[in-house]
């Protein structure tokens, strides 16, 4: 993300923090309500299915011979832009949805810190809660940083990137320690694996829906190719490593948040679980470092996505899939007014959605374009280089994911479901309005001159020189 091209740990840790940043910090909890001791399944699902709808993105970029991700590829493939930029803006606001995501965890724990420190102990300035207070004044700030250039964007995503990775795999290597009683520890309570959980295996199914937005890290490889080195071989390898190591780093910390974590504190802070389980075996300092880690993590989600969405804007700003007045493309760099933009679209989401209706949204969005995507990948499951069986998983887990999404908020969570629903139709709809505009617009035209033909005729069958030759006939 810098000058200096990435080679296949840099382009690692970017993928990798992307989805540590949701999968620990932010969805974590919520995923824990419902799966329970099984969450690190659930959690392993989505990554697989992940898997399925990356496997599709590296094969179509090799088979088109095109550097891209999926509006690149369904034009490619289709030839439609217009089905390219709806699914291009679906894939925008899907970026909006994991940055509020993000968001609003680092607010939650920069909350818990305040008053952990003593700092703090309010909840809200001016009858504002300052929760979301803190979680815009992050986007500002890392809008700040992006619109800075590029160059400080990729110095501090790579610091942040390393720091937090190395702080959770301390802390999953430090609590499975813990549980097993190695080193001397005394455990308050033995690890759950939740095997058991299996028996009814509708909750874990739901958990993986919930979860999905989490997962979406690694496709800001594909869209970051110009700064890698040798992108080729580099980004396929990043991405599977890093979604492999995703799935080790996530079930360890979703097993130690069930076994550590009581399930009073995961519903009143669910995007705090973690640093509460930390708190359990390893004290007040656990519960800092961890808080202190989620704020880099959190904070590097959003620096990552936010600059790489911006370039994606860019893109689609120069094919004419988004208007000229979002973004200069001759800037270089991400485009200071796109980046302000998809800045404010974040803070509105975080101001109008409480966490479950953000990740609802997010995994919503994702799962339109991981599906569409692996349907493009199955329709060449003809040629000899294309396997169809992780398309296939991908197809089904995406699109299957849909409806069970669904389904959760409406019989479980009314509210978040007239929110997201209400917000998802209200993002279709512009876009359908934006890419029908031409269509709408010569029927307005179409309809202004049979207008004014009507008009002319009524004025011509009503002139007194008209009337008085129609009686003199």
């Amino acid at each position: 993300m810098s000058e200096q091209k990435l080679g296949l740990i840099g382009a690692m840790s970017i993928s990798v923090g992307g989805m540590i940043g949701g999968g620990v910090y932010a969805v974590l909890g919520v995923v824990v309500l419902q799966a329970g001791a099984a969450s690190w399944l659930a959690f392993t699902g989505a990554c697989l299915i992940s898997m399925g709808a990356s496997y599709s993105y590296i094969k179509l970029n090799q088979i088109s011979g095109k550097k891209g991700g999926s509006v690149t590829q369904i034009e490619a493939f289709t030839g439609r832009s217009t089905l390219a930029g709806m699914i291009g803006w679906t894939l925008l606001f899907g970026y909006v949805g994991a940055m509020a995501m993000y968001a609003f965890a680092f607010g939650g724990f920069t909350v818990e810190l305040l008053h952990a420190a003593g700092l703090s102990e309010a909840e809200s300035v001016f009858a504002i809660p300052i929760q979301p207070l803190i979680s815009v004044g992050a986007i500002a700030l890392f809008v700040g940083l992006v619109t800075a250039g590029t160059q400080v964007t990729g110095w501090v995503e790579t610091a942040l990137a390393a720091t937090k990775t190395v702080i959770i795999l301390g802390f999953g290597i430090w609590g499975f320690a813990y549980g097993f009683g190695t080193f001397g520890f005394d455990p308050v309570s033995p690890i759950q694996f939740g095997f058991e959980e299996l028996a009814t295996p509708i909750p874990i199914v739901i958990a993986i829906a919930i979860s999905f937005v989490s997962f979406q890290g690694w496709q800001l490889l594909v869209y970051d190719q110009e700064s890698i080195r040798n992108p080729e071989r580099t980004v396929p390898i990043a991405i599977y490593a890093s979604i492999l190591l995703t799935i080790i780093l996530d079930g360890m910390i979703a097993i130690l948040v069930f076994s550590y974590a009581s399930i009073d504190q995961i519903v009143a802070n669910p995007e705090v679980a973690v640093a509460f389980a930390a708190e359990t075996f390893i004290g007040p300092v656990g519960f800092f470092i961890i808080a202190v880690s989620a704020l880099l993590s959190t904070g590097s989600a959003i620096l990552g996505t936010l600059f790489s969405s911006a370039h994606f804007a860019k893109g689609m700003i120069r094919a004419g899939l988004l208007p000229d007045r979002a973004g200069n493309t001759d800037v270089g760099g991400a485009p200071p007014r796109t980046t302000v933009i998809l800045g404010v679209l974040t803070a509105v989401l975080v101001l109008i959605g409480g966490l479950e209706g953000i990740i609802s949204f997010g995994s919503l969005m994702f799962m339109v374009v991981f599906g569409a995507m692996s349907f493009l990948a199955f329709q060449q499951r003809h040629r000899d280089d294309v396997n169809p069986i992780p398309p296939l998983v991908g197809l089904i887990g995406s699109f299957g994911a849909f409806p069970i999404l669904i389904w959760n908020m409406y019989t479980n969570e009314p509210a978040v479901f007239v929110t997201v629903v209400v917000t998802a139709v209200a993002v279709f709809a512009v876009e359908s309005l934006y890419f029908g505009r031409e269509t709408i617009w010569a029927g307005v035209e179409q309809s202004g001159r049979g207008l004014a033909d009507f008009a002319a005729d009524r004025q011509a069958n009503t002139d007194p020189g008209s009337a008085e030759e129609a009686s003199n006939d």
